[in-house]
C-alpha cells in the first residue's frame, strides 16, 4: 500500500513517520501528479486558508477531489478536515467532497488548545474489541456542527460536539492523531476505510 501525505505545510512528517511504523509506503505529496500511484492520501492539519490558496496554486483541488469521487481513501486531520468538507461558512478553496458543515477555529486561539481521552468504539475493534481511550490533542482546532445522511459519527466531545466522522472512503478529524505515540487512528485509516469496511 501506498499513501500519500500532502506536504504543503503543516505537520506532514508526523503522519509520514506512523505510516513507515505501520510498514506502510508513505510519500510527500506536492504536485498532481504525485498523486495518480498512491492507494491513499493524508491531508495533514496547518492553516486552512492557506492549505487552499497553496492548493490553488500548484493545482491540486481538481485531482483531490477526483481521487476522492473514485473512492480512494483520504483523511483530513484539523485543517486538513476544513478542506474536506463541503461547507466551511466563508468563502475558500475547498475539495468539498464531504457531507458535513465545519465551523473553523471552534475551541479558540493557540492558547485554548487542549487534550483530552476520548471513547472511540471504532478504535476498539482495532485493539481485540478491549476499550482503550484515545488521547486526542486539539490545536485551534474546528468542529462539525452538522453531518449529512450518509455520515458516520465517531467521536463525540461529552458535550456532543463532533469531532471525528467517517463518510464512505473519506475520513476526518478535529484534532491531530499524528501527534500522539498511537497509530490506532492511522492503522483504522489504512484497514478499514482503505479497504471499505
Amino acid at each position: 500500500m501506498r499513501i500519500g501525505v500532502l506536504a504543503l505545510q503543516g505537520d506532514f512528517i508526523e503522519h509520514e513517520k506512523i505510516l513507515r511504523e505501520l510498514n506502510v509506503h508513505a510519500t510527500q505529496v506536492r504536485k498532481p501528479s504525485e498523486l495518480r500511484e498512491l492507494d491513499g492520501l493524508i491531508i495533514p492539519g496547518g492553516e486552512s486558508t492557506t492549505f487552499g490558496k497553496l492548493a490553488v496554486e500548484y493545482g491540486l483541488i481538481e485531482p483531490i477531489r477526483a481521487m476522492c469521487n473514485a473512492g480512494k481513501p483520504v483523511w483530513g486531520t484539523c485543517a486538513g478536515m476544513i478542506f474536506l468538507a463541503k461547507d466551511v461558512g466563508m468563502r475558500q478553496p475547498l475539495v468539498a467532497v464531504m457531507d458535513v458543515q465545519v465551523k473553523r477555529n471552534a475551541f479558540g486561539r493557540q492558547v485554548d488548545s487542549f487534550e483530552i481521552d476520548l471513547d472511540i468504539p471504532v478504535l476498539n475493534a482495532i485493539e481485540n474489541g478491549q476499550p482503550h481511550p484515545f488521547h486526542a490533542i486539539f490545536i485551534r482546532a474546528p468542529l462539525m456542527e452538522r453531518v449529512g445522511k450518509g455520515v458516520q459519527v465517531l467521536a463525540t466531545l461529552n458535550d456532543g460536539t463532533i469531532v471525528a466522522a467517517r463518510q464512505n472512503n473519506l475520513l476526518a478529524t478535529s484534532f491531530h492523531p499524528e501527534l500522539t505515540r498511537d497509530p490506532r487512528f492511522h492503522r483504522y485509516f489504512i484497514e478499514r476505510v482503505g479497504k471499505g469496511a
